[in-house]
């Protein structure tokens, strides 16, 4: 980091109307401390966020009533001003007809991607010249059902991510063990369907990453709490499946989810959350085949590790544990892959989503 740049942090979570959702930070990097600038309330369960940091935005999901009493999805864009790390609302708007738990925005910064857990719908919405929230352009309705009777009896989208080079976007959609790929017809406003990746039966896909190779995929399987690596063929957009490893110790017998999943900047170590376990799982990647080496599990220093994130350079990573009320900071050690608790954290009312980015000031 240079002395011109300042590193915030932006939480989003479950919230009331009333109640503040989404919430600004500066971390201090020599402590691993963080230090609310700035919070919003009349959002109700801003739970996921992007972050657009050359346009200084701000995107985040909400729920809202529709004119006909049912609960559906909105956004909502807000201004960063990074110098006093505060974020203004620019406007709000409804999107698909379900509640949503993801918000993705593309590489062209035209357009958003919404992906409803509930509804089994992936949104694609506009972007204003301003980077306001427009209007929502195509729904994409998933159909099925997974092996699991009870967490896979219809679609479950839970997440889009977007190829490195930003020709594919990737859905992830746990009721179906599949990942849809799609690609987006900006002139036409619709997504189209590209191709589909299965997974084992009863995995549950959740979130992804890709390597920074771009030679691998990672995907996080909630259901069965195992990871699952793909070799990605970028020219074709095709994920080819290799292994599936397990994010929890073999002795473990409890009740386990698993939600987000992040890789470090060498592509050297990959980290996996726990949510039962409350652990981060750190796997080493081998950079040549894609396979998966047991590092270690570290507690998460709280309950329900929702989501984490590594900063910009690596040298950390902040945990958002949502049953517990806590965001919590590691020093990570990048030669091994290993976390170290820094001590610090931060209380907050059930964080689900911590976005991390430098800013220039």
């Amino acid at each position: 980091m240079t002395a011109q740049q300042k590193l915030l942090v932006f939480a989003g979570s479950y919230a009331e109307l009333e109640g503040s959702g989404v919430y600004a930070y500066t971390f201090n990097e020599e402590t691993g401390a963080l230090t609310l600038q700035d919070e919003f309330s009349g959002l109700k369960n801003p739970t996921f966020l992007n972050v657009d940091v050359k346009n200084r935005k701000l995107y985040s999901i909400g729920e809202t009533i529709s004119a006909s009493g049912a609960k559906v999805g909105e956004a909502a864009a807000f201004e960063i001003d990074p110098v006093k790390g505060t974020f203004t609302l620019l406007n709000r708007a409804e999107n698909v007809g379900s509640t949503t738990c993801h918000i993705q925005r593309d590489p062209s910064d035209r357009f958003l991607i919404v992906v409803s857990y509930h509804g089994g719908m992936v949104g694609l919405v506009s972007l204003t010249e301003d980077g306001r929230i427009g209007e929502l352009l195509d729904v994409k309705q998933h159909e099925g059902k997974g092996a699991h009777p009870e967490r896979q009896d219809r679609p479950h989208p839970h997440s889009s991510f977007f190829s490195p080079d930003g020709r594919f976007l990737f859905v992830q959609d746990l009721g179906l063990d599949l990942i849809r790929i799609y690609t987006i017809d900006a002139g036409k406003g619709q997504l189209v369907l590209h191709g589909e990746a299965k997974t084992h039966a009863g995995a549950g896909p959740r979130h992804l990453t890709f390597h920074p190779n771009g030679k691998f995929a990672f995907v996080i399987n909630e259901v069965d709490s195992s990871i699952t690596s793909f070799a990605y063929d970028a020219e074709a957009g095709k994920l080819t499946e290799l292994e599936s490893v397990p994010t929890l110790p073999s002795d473990f017998t409890g009740e386990n989810t698993t939600a987000e999943i992040a890789i470090s900047q060498d592509g050297a170590y990959l980290y996996g959350s726990n949510r039962g376990h409350d652990s981060i799982v750190v796997y080493a990647v081998d950079g040549a085949n894609g396979k998966l080496s047991l590092v270690e599990h570290v507690s998460a220093e709280g309950e329900h590790p929702r989501h984490f994130a590594l900063t910009p350079n690596g040298d950390h990573l902040l945990v958002a544990n949502r049953d517990t009320n806590n965001i919590v900071t590691f020093k990570v050690d990048k030669a091994s892959g290993r976390l170290t608790y820094t001590g610090q954290q931060v209380t907050v009312s059930k964080p689900v989503c911590v976005q991390p980015f430098y800013f220039s000031v």
